[in-house]
């Protein structure tokens, strides 16, 4: 199963805003970022659960602008009271949040169960997985098409390093952020890195994203909205790259064959998934 074309948009930033501080949102709704996520999980301390759960959702009671930027709630893991209780009052509501994240995730049973849940409610809300945990990794392919709901895959590589136990950096990470890509892409949608923890070092966090992007990417995290703009400008499609991109969806247009010749390079037909998606992320933007 693969999602909806309605998931391809621009997800080259996301940032939290607590769930047990309203007053935030807005502003986090403001900074530039493609996805704000209300914060429920580790960012809440247990005996504010309920506090958080309570103020978060109710920030879906009015309305959402139609301001381009997506709107998440990061539930907590659904193997605990917490996140059992999350799901209820998820459920229980008339205003569902557009979609949840779901961290802590171990197998498809746990995307199913509660995919159903939804459905049988009747609430649209998308999933947002985060793969941070072995079992997860195992399974990541299984995972990424376990709900028609599922719009991205995001990294979780602190949890991650800390199960495998190695080093939070790049190359000991490298082949669990490969498996998430490869499982993203195997479904058709997105993945989202991990955050870039050192607010003082700009020029590694760009060199990371980059090396991200160059993976396949859609996005990074952030932990402050002074790293959006970097962020934002490392995943956005150039210029060059999206009149590229016209180019090769043009000649395919006019041949009636699988391969074309566009800038003296032989182009084959996997590539206009991509291609399409350029154009569907630059459109979103205004390029």
């Amino acid at each position: 199963m693969t999602t909806s074309e309605h998931s391809i948009r621009p997800r080259r930033t996301f940032i939290f805003a607590p769930g047990l501080k309203p007053e935030m949102y807005p502003k986090a709704l403001a900074c530039g970022t493609d996805i704000v996520c209300v914060e429920l999980e580790d960012g809440i301390a247990p005996k504010d659960k309920d506090e958080a759960r309570e103020k978060g959702l109710a920030l879906f009671a009015s309305p959402q602008a139609d301001d381009g930027v997506e709107r998440i709630v990061r539930i907590n893991c659904l193997r605990t009271a917490f996140g059992l209780a999350d799901v209820n009052a998820v459920l229980a509501t008339d205003t569902p949040p557009p979609a949840l994240m779901l961290p802590k995730v171990m197998t498809t049973d746990e995307i199913i169960w509660l995919d159903d849940l939804l459905s049988e409610r009747g609430h649209d809300t998308r999933l947002h997985v985060i793969i941070e945990t072995n079992a997860s990794l195992e399974a990541v392919h299984d995972i990424a098409q376990a709900s028609t709901r599922i719009d991205a895959l995001f990294f979780g590589g602190v949890d991650m390093a800390a199960e495998l136990r190695c080093s939070n950096a790049w190359e000991p990470l490298l082949y669990a952020r490969s498996r998430v890509v490869h499982a993203a892409a195997s479904a058709g949608i997105d993945a989202i890195d991990v955050p870039y923890l050192d607010l003082e070092d700009p020029d590694g966090m760009a060199r990371e994203a980059t090396l991200a992007r160059e993976l396949g990417f859609s996005g990074k995290g952030s932990i402050h909205p002074k790293q959006i703009p970097i962020l934002n400008d490392v995943f956005t499609p150039s210029e060059s790259e999206i009149a590229h991109a016209r180019r090769i969806l043009d000649a395919f247009a006019k041949a009636d064959t699988g391969l074309v010749v566009v800038d003296g390079k032989l182009i084959e037909k996997p590539v206009l998934r991509d291609m399409q998606r350029i154009l569907s992320i630059a459109e979103r933007l205004g390029s």
